[in-house]
C-alpha cells in the first residue's frame, strides 16, 4: 500500500476517491513511568526509549489506515496527516495517542 502526505503522485491518476481512512495507537501511561524512570537513557537531551515507542505506535496507527484502506479496495492513500495528542487522566499520568489518516484512493 502506497502512503504519501502529498495530495497526488506525479504520473498516476486517481481513478477513484474511496473516502477517508484513520488508524490510532495509544501508548498508555506506563510509558511515561518507565520513560522517567529511565532516565538515565536520556542522551543529548533525546530519549531513545521513549522513541522507539512512539515510532512503534506511529507505525500501528499506519498500519490500521492503510488496512482500513484496503478494506475498501484501494491501492493508496493521499494526504496523510499524522498527529501525537497527550489525554490525561485523572491525577496519576496520561496517555500519548498518534492517529493517522488520509484519503483512500485507487490509482489508475
Amino acid at each position: 500500500m502506497l502512503s504519501v502526505t502529498t495530495p497526488a503522485i506525479e504520473g498516476r491518476r486517481v481513478t477513484s476517491y474511496l473516502g477517508i481512512v484513520t488508524g490510532e495507537a495509544i501508548l498508555g501511561a506506563n510509558i511515561f513511568r518507565d520513560f522517567f524512570a529511565g532516565i538515565r537513557d536520556i542522551v543529548g537531551g533525546r530519549s531513545a526509549a521513549y522513541e522507539q515507542e512512539l515510532r512503534k505506535a506511529k507505525a500501528i496507527a499506519l498500519e490500521e489506515m492503510e488496512q482500513q484502506a484496503k478494506e475498501l479496495g484501494a491501492n493508496a492513500v493521499l494526504s496523510v496527516d499524522l498527529d501525537y495528542e497527550t489525554i490525561q487522566v485523572g491525577s496519576g499520568g496520561g496517555l500519548l495517542m498518534v492517529s493517522a489518516s488520509g484519503t483512500a484512493v485507487v490509482l489508475g
